[in-house]
C-alpha cells in the first residue's frame, strides 16, 4: 500500500497482518512472525483461542451494546466478581474502562473524589517515578516519566512530583539488599515532606516496570516500605498493574509478589488479552461507596462495562485458569530468563537480564562496569527490534535512560509459549544480535 489515510506515531510502514493464531501471527505474503512481545504485552492468552471466540460469539448473538446508565450487563457483573475475587481481599469494587490509560485516569480521579469525602481537599498531588509510563492522556502522562513523550506537553498539564526508579543495577547497588530496598523507598517520605503530607493525594507504582524501565523487579523491601509510608503519612497507594495484570509475571497480579496491597489496582493489556479493548480500576469498598455517598463518582466512559467486552474479559480469565497459564508463565519464564541471562557470555553488551514470569527484558551497554550505555547514534534500540523482525521474531524496545539515551528489549511472549517456543525465540534473538553487533562494530563471540 503506497498511499493510506491512516496515521500513527511515524512513517514506519510494516507489512499487512492476514491471520494470526498461539503465539504467531502471518502478513498477507504468508511470511510468518513469532510474537515475541504479545504484541504491547497485550496478548497474554495467543491469539484466535477458539473459547475466547466462541464466548464472543455467544455474547453477539443476544447484545453487543447497552449504555450502563439503561441497562446492567450480566456479563459486566460476572466479570466485577471475577476480578474483585482475584484481587487482594479489601479491593472489591471494579469500575471498567477500555484501555489502560482511561484505568489510570479512573485511579486518580476517584483518589481525588475520595479525599474530598474526608475534607482533605488540599490533597492533590500524585507522586510517581521517574522513569516510568503510566498512559498518554494528559492526567496519566504527568504521572509518566518518559521525557520524550511529556515534554512537548508540558504547558499544558499539571507538573507531579517524581522520584528516582529504584534502579540499583545502574547505580551499583545489590538488589537483593533490604538497605537497597529502605534507600529508594524512603526517597518517597523525603518527597511526601518537601511537598507537605498534607498535600499529598497519592502514590502509583508498577510493581514491575514497564517499558520505560523494561521489566525492572524492586529491590528487596521496597514494595512493602512504601506501603508503610503511605500509611504513616495518609497516602493513597496505586498499584499500575496495566501490564504486570493478567498472570504475566507468575501472579495473576504483579503485587502478589508482595506483602504490600494497594488501596487502587488498575489492569488493562492482558485483562481482555488482545480480544477487545478492557481495562479496569480496582478499589477499596470503603472509598468507592464514601465517594457515592456524596453525589456519585464524577466520571465515565461510553464503553465501561461493555458486554461484549466483558464477555471477552470473563473468557479470557477462564482460559488463564483453565490452563494454569499464570503458572506457565512463571515456569516458562524461568527457562526463558536463564536462555536470555547465558546470551551475557556471547554479547559483552548485553550488561543486564531482568524480570519476573514472562515479563522480561535485557539492556545493551557500553560498558558492563559503569553501565554506560551505547552512543546514541547506533540507535540500537529501533535497529535490533527491526533486525529481529525482518528475521520474523517481534520484540519491544524503549529508551533506558528516561527516554533519550539507552536500549532495553522487552521478551513477553505469550502466556501459552512452550520449550519449543523458547528455543524459536533464542535462535530468532541470538541471529538478530549478531547482526546487530557486526554492523555496530561491537565485539562478540560465541558462547562458551
Amino acid at each position: 500500500m503506497t498511499n493510506s489515510n491512516l496515521f500513527y506515531q511515524t512513517r514506519l510502514k510494516r507489512p499487512e497482518l492476514d491471520r494470526a493464531e498461539g503465539i504467531y501471527l502471518w502478513d498477507t505474503s504468508g511470511k510468518r512472525y513469532l510474537d515475541g512481545s504479545s504484541g504491547a504485552m497485550v496478548s497474554n492468552i495467543g491469539h484466535s483461542n477458539p473459547a475466547v471466540l466462541a464466548a464472543m460469539r455467544a455474547q453477539m448473538d443476544k447484545s453487543t451494546f447497552g449504555y450502563r446508565l439503561h441497562f446492567q450487563a450480566a456479563s459486566a457483573e460476572v466479570l466485577a466478581e471475577k476480578t474483585a475475587n482475584l484481587a487482594p481481599a479489601v479491593l472489591d469494587k471494579v469500575f471498567f474502562v477500555s484501555g489502560g490509560s482511561e484505568a489510570v485516569e479512573s485511579a486518580i480521579k476517584l483518589a481525588r473524589q475520595y479525599a474530598l469525602t474526608q475534607n482533605e481537599a488540599q490533597r492533590w498531588k500524585i507522586i510517581s517515578r521517574f522513569p516510568s509510563y503510566h498512559g498518554c492522556t494528559l492526567g496519566a502522562l504527568a504521572l509518566t516519566g518518559y521525557a520524550p513523550m511529556t515534554a512537548p506537553f508540558d504547558p499544558m498539564m499539571q507538573p507531579m512530583p517524581k522520584i528516582p526508579t529504584p534502579r540499583a543495577y545502574l547505580d551499583g547497588l545489590d538488589p537483593n539488599d533490604p538497605v537497597t530496598g529502605r534507600h529508594y523507598a524512603d526517597m518517597l517520605e523525603e518527597q511526601i515532606l518537601r511537598e507537605g503530607p498534607e498535600t499529598v493525594l497519592a502514590f502509583i507504582v508498577e510493581p514491575v516496570g514497564g517499558a520505560s524501565t523494561g521489566a525492572l523487579v524492586p529491590p528487596v523491601g521496597y514494595m512493602e516500605r512504601i506501603r508503610q509510608i503511605c500509611d504513616q503519612y495518609g497516602v493513597l497507594l496505586i498499584h499500575d498493574e496495566v501490564m504486570t495484570g493478567g498472570g504475566r509475571t507468575g501472579r495473576f497480579f504483579g503485587g502478589d509478589h508482595w506483602q504490600a496491597v494497594p488501596d487502587i489496582i488498575t489492569i488493562s493489556k492482558g485483562f481482555g488479552g488482545g480480544y477487545v479493548p478492557l481495562g479496569a480500576m480496582i478499589a477499596r469498598d470503603d472509598m468507592v461507596e464514601a465517594v457515592l455517598d456524596k453525589g456519585g463518582f464524577v466520571h465515565g466512559f461510553t464503553y465501561a462495562g461493555n458486554p461484549l467486552a466483558c464477555a471477552a474479559g470473563l473468557a479470557v480469565i477462564d482460559e488463564i485458569e483453565r490452563h494454569d497459564l499464570t503458572g506457565n508463565a512463571a515456569r516458562m519464564g524461568e527457562v526463558l530468563k536463564s536462555r536470555m541471562s547465558g546470551l551475557m557470555a556471547r554479547y559483552p553488551f548485553i550488561g543486564d537480564v531482568r524480570g519476573k514470569g514472562l515479563l522480561l527484558a535485557f539492556e545493551l551497554v557500553s560498558d558492563r562496569t559503569s553501565m554506560a550505555p551505547l552512543p546514541k547514534g547506533l540507535n540500537a534500540y529501533n535497529r535490533l527490534v527491526d533486525i529481529a523482525y525482518d528475521k520474523g521474531l517481534i520484540i519491544y524496545s524503549r529508551r533506558t535512560r528516561g527516554g533519550y539515551e539507552g536500549d532495553h528489549f522487552l521478551v513477553c511472549p505469550p502466556m501459552i509459549i512452550t520449550q519449543e517456543g523458547i528455543d524459536e525465540i533464542m535462535t530468532g534473538l541470538t541471529t538478530a544480535l549478531d547482526q546487530f553487533a557486526t554492523e555496530a562494530g561491537l565485539e562478540w563471540g560465541s558462547v562458551a
